[in-house]
């Protein structure tokens, strides 16, 4: 029987979380028990949720202080059956933290999916293994550069910043997620003009970039929007699955007529994440849910930069998208906000060498502009990968060299 395993953390003042684990798992499918006639408990007993464990844990001092109140605190696991819902991402959300999530401090923390209903849902089309075959690189971390300051700009501007990074020797480059449709920078013809300049960097250099073009729109015309920048040649698409939801998401990855690589972007995620006591957990909502609905390359926050997320959290989190599953092809982890190349030793350290390297203001910041950006961190990736110092690899590396004297070397941990 397939089931969708749900694990939530719960908090309040009451305890006894045996039975409110019991009132989450009926209240959510059949929504009584013991006042049923046998019969019809036989009839619904398929239907009915199962606690599966509840596991109490210690009080904390700062969770009391927080609620103002003694609080208890309990991990529990409920299964749902399949049987109750449509084989849809809403349909189980709803079904496992629809009104659920309403109802006072609870947070849910994982989704296990069984049976059948793992192949409902087709993970990445390319993943990890296909966009470095895309890309042709291997045995190392990808670099990708953002496009910043275009907002309000021309193609020429947004042409240059392309070219600039290409050269540089990053393998992505995307849009900032909040550049739309608009009469300075035409979605088609940044896909067009991107691709020609990518094309002359690639004759020049012989390295390869692929350039994730924004898709934004009203929801209705997502996918006709994206079957025309497949048609224009685009490299692959961002996507703010967030603000839009993770079925459209999966909506365009199993889209036959549009198969481009799918970056999702966290923008709006912290709606859901944010707190220790309520919404989703990070590591489900950025990991495990966006690859089973088709992600390629899922950002998060990094460990270390200006929108920190904790480390064993976002190590979690990669640990979703990459570790393997039969169902589904892996994903790439990219770790963004506040990356410079001085950072690089811990970004492969806690993300090993299938992760991106994802650095906007590190690239473009650069005194040599975004080229220089580029080749600093393909110089940090390198001395990182051969067990050399970044110090030691400076004196052979210009660009590596302004890049640490501007951001400073490897950070202490924290």
């Amino acid at each position: 029987m397939s089931e969708v395993i749900a694990t939530y953390m719960v908090h309040d003042s009451k305890g006894n979380h045996e039975k409110k684990a019991e009132g989450i798992a009926l209240g959510l499918t059949v929504g009584t028990w013991t006042d049923l006639p046998l019969l019809e408990q036989e009839q619904l007993k398929k239907h009915k949720g199962r606690v599966l464990s509840v596991e109490e844990l210690e009080q904390r001092g700062k969770v009391n202080n927080y609620f103002g109140e003694k609080t208890f605190r309990s991990i529990i696991k409920i299964a749902y059956p399949a049987f109750n819902f449509s084989a849809d991402l809403p349909a189980i959300l709803t079904t496992v933290f629809g009104k659920l999530s309403l109802d006072g401090a609870i947070k849910l923390l994982d989704l296990e999916l069984t049976g059948e209903l793992r192949s409902s849902f087709p993970g990445p089309r390319y993943g990890i293994k296909g966009i470095r075959e895309k890309l042709d690189v291997f045995g190392r971390p990808l670099v990708m550069s953002i496009f910043k300051g275009v907002i309000g700009r021309d193609l020429s501007y947004l042409k240059s910043q392309l070219s600039a990074q290409a050269q540089g020797g990053v393998d992505l480059v995307k849009d900032d997620e909040i550049l739309f449709e608009n009469d300075q920078t035409p979605f088609l013809d940044r896909i067009i003009q991107g691709k020609e300049v990518l094309r002359q960097s690639y004759e020049e250099t012989g390295k390869r970039t692929l350039y994730a073009v924004n898709l934004t729109g009203s929801t209705f015309g997502l996918a006709d929007k994206a079957r025309m920048a497949a048609e224009a040649g685009a490299d692959a698409l961002l996507f703010n699955v967030f603000s839009y939801g993770l079925d459209v998401l999966q909506s365009l990855r199993e889209l036959e007529d549009a198969p481009l690589p799918i970056m999702a972007h966290p923008a709006f995620s912290g709606s859901f994440t944010a707190s220790e006591f309520y919404g989703v957990s990070h590591p489900l909502l950025l990991g495990k849910l966006v690859r089973y609905a088709g992600a390629d390359l899922s950002l998060f926050p990094s460990p270390y930069g200006n929108v920190a997320l904790d480390r064993n959290i976002s190590i979690e989190l990669a640990c979703q998208l990459t570790k393997e599953e039969e169902q589904w092809k892996t994903a790439f982890p990219v770790p963004s906000a506040g990356i410079h190349p001085g950072m690089v030793p811990h970004l492969m350290e806690d993300f090993g060498k299938d992760c991106v390297i994802n650095a906007g203001g590190g690239v473009h910041g650069h005194p040599d502009g975004a080229a220089g950006g580029g080749k600093a961190f393909r110089q940090a990736v390198e001395a990182s990968l051969n067990g050399i110092n970044l110090e030691d690899a400076a004196k052979e590396h210009q660009e590596l060299r302004k890049a640490l004297d501007l951001w400073g070397g490897v950070p202490e941990r924290l």
